[in-house]
């Protein structure tokens, strides 16, 4: 069964499921900023679009567009900036 997951007023919605070697989401975001905490580490990988990231402890922010990945450890807040619609494929543990 995918589980269909919505935030910040339905401007972002993931399905998540389960891949061969770890979990999943993949997902898309329309244009906005958001905040998001992680509960583990998190690879994202765009799919078509950009996203601007201010990673944690990072001074700059950083723009990913398709085919990009960044990363992100557990327990930790990064910040979005998404300026047209996007898609990414998300996966959780290392």
């Amino acid at each position: 069964m995918l589980k269909v997951n919505q935030y910040f007023d339905g401007k972002v919605a993931s399905i998540a499921l389960n891949t061969a070697t770890l979990p999943a989401t993949v997902g898309v975001m329309l244009p906005g900023e958001y905040t998001f905490g992680t509960q583990q580490f998190e690879t994202m990988t765009v799919i078509s679009g950009a996203l601007t990231v201010l990673l944690p402890g990072a001074a700059q922010w950083q723009t990913f567009a398709d085919g990009d990945s960044f990363t992100v450890a557990a327990n930790q807040e990064f910040k979005v900036q998404v300026a047209a619609d996007t898609a990414y494929f998300c996966t959780y543990g290392e």
